[in-house]
């Protein structure tokens, strides 16, 4: 027994100054070139640019709803119906009214103005008549052939006929066009067609249409409810452009500019991938939750892409092709003033101070101390001091 444990230690004291002599075994990896890209991550909804919130004119009861929450409409597609009795009603009345009012200008058009023009005429002869009158009377009693009473007789003729001509000259215009009688009888129409248009108005908005194609994505109206002005009956998101809104942290708006490109995928389809573009950045930064706003346009928006799904967006906003890079990783400090790698030569590491250029979101190109082929130590390897022994990984 103590011959084994002997044994064992002394197989144990061999392989641990076998590692002290020749170093640790680590990982490394090559310099070489490479694309580089850095992304912005963030998580957003789908919504249209605007949305449509249905609501009715006028106080009524509902008495259909043909439409679904979730259903594709089109533009003129009938969302509610009103009850449209007394709509009905009050159009048949107004119709009534105009008619009457229309026939009674056409009367003073077609009747009583070519009456009241020949009476106008007539009362201008009885004029020119009693004036004719009078004259003979008045010379007649001037030379002693007539009497005094036959005088007042044809003065009280002569100025009967003066206010029977006048009245039908007042009666006449009046019923002429600018008449007085006329723009009464004008204004009358005028009236009752602006209440029949009122009316017409009415039961046209017992009637509620969807204004344009889209979807509807709420619906808060069911037969039997009584509705009035104001209230959000259902809401309906129009088909054509489609975004996605995206907080995106301020610490990363320096990075953001319109027209990057985006890959975007819903949380409920994570392996179905679609582009959009960054096509506004808020100006205004959030305080509360330190984000800014970003929209981005899906040009050509996936089937199963649905208003207010949850999405996953990466926006690229530096690439890189073909140039020389390491893991990120494998850069100590890179973010700092001065990284370093820790290059392999002849068995042994040594640190080497590198410049860098594109920080990437896994590669850090290497603008300047490194040379494609050169090997590195891995970052998942332990820390070695400058200049320690290594043994490099088997198969690396």
């Amino acid at each position: 027994m103590w011959l084994l444990v002997l044994l064992a230690a002394g197989a144990a004291l061999a392989y641990a100054g076998r590692s002290f002599i020749l170093g640790p075994v680590v990982s490394t990896s090559i310099v070489q070139r490479q694309d580089i890209v850095l992304t912005v991550v963030a998580s957003g909804l789908v919504r249209t640019p605007y949305r449509i919130d249905v609501g009715s004119k006028i106080i009524g009861v509902v008495t259909d709803v043909p439409v679904e929450e979730g259903q594709t409409v089109a533009a003129g597609d009938l969302l509610i119906r009103l009850d449209d009795t007394q709509a009905r009603k009050a159009v048949e009345t107004a119709n009534a009214s105009v008619a009457q009012a229309r026939a009674k200008l056409d009367q003073l058009q077609h009747v009583a103005a070519p009456v009241a023009e020949e009476m106008r005429r007539q009362a201008e002869a009885n004029l020119v008549d009693a004036q004719a009158a009078y004259r003979r009377a008045s010379d007649l009693a001037r030379r002693g052939f007539e009497t005094g009473a036959a005088l007042d007789a044809a003065s009280r003729a002569l100025n009967i006929a003066l206010s029977q001509s006048r009245a039908a000259e007042i009666q006449a215009a009046s019923n002429k066009p600018g008449g007085r009688d006329f723009i009464v009888a004008q204004t009358l129409v005028t009236q009752t067609e602006a209440q029949r248009d009122a009316a017409e108005t009415a039961l046209e908005d017992s009637r509620i249409f969807a204004a344009r194609d889209g979807t509807l994505i709420a619906r808060d109206v069911e037969r039997g409810d009584t509705v009035q002005p104001g209230k959000v009956l259902m809401v309906l998101a129009p088909h054509g452009v489609t975004e996605i809104v995206a907080p995106i942290d301020e610490q990363n708006l320096g990075l953001i500019r319109i027209g990057e490109t985006a890959a975007v995928s819903a949380d409920a389809f994570p392996d179905l991938t679609f582009a959009a573009t960054v096509s506004y950045i808020n100006p205004a930064v959030q305080a509360q939750s330190g984000s800014v706003e970003v929209k981005l346009t899906v040009p050509d928006p996936p089937a199963h892409l649905r208003q207010d799904m949850t999405v996953s967006v990466e926006i690229e906003v530096a690439r890189k092709a073909a140039v020389l890079s390491v893991d990120v990783d494998d850069v100590h400090d890179p973010r700092g003033p001065d990284p370093y790698v820790l290059i392999v030569e002849s068995g042994k590491v040594r640190r080497q101070p590198v410049r860098i250029g594109l920080l990437g979101d896994t590669a850090a190109e290497i603008v300047d101390g490194l040379q494609p082929g050169t090997r590195i130590v891995s970052g998942t390897a332990p820390r070695i001091a400058d200049g320690h022994r290594v043994r490099i990984e088997s198969g690396a």
